[in-house]
């Protein structure tokens, strides 16, 4: 696993998203969207992803959470916006995202 360059945002660990569809195929189109959306914007702050993404959730420590197929999924996030950097800290069902804590990812 490692760091995915491109042009305007990085995303850390893409294998992570590969590896979570590969099991989970109904996914699969809305994530690998999700990447390329991602790797092609520019944000500067939390308000840009929620202009983008009405249902994802702002959580302290720069934490985005994004719903994938209606809820079901999550994709949890940290976004670096000064250095265009996402990282990906997490991707389950939700149930699996009701049982962790997202502050301590």
């Amino acid at each position: 696993m490692g760091t995915i360059y491109i042009s305007n945002v990085r995303v850390v660990k893409r294998k992570t998203l590969v590896d979570f569809y590969s099991l989970h195929i109904e996914t699969k189109n809305q994530l690998e969207a999700w990447y390329y959306e991602d790797k092609n914007s520019n944000w500067n702050n939390p308000v840009e992803i929620k202009e983008k993404y009405r249902t994802a959730s702002i959580i302290g420590g720069n934490k985005v959470v994004f719903n994938i197929k209606g809820n079901k999924y999550r994709l949890v996030t940290k976004v670096n916006y000064r250095m265009k950097t996402v990282f990906i800290k997490f991707i389950g069902t939700h149930k699996e995202y009701d049982e962790i804590n997202v502050e301590d990812l």
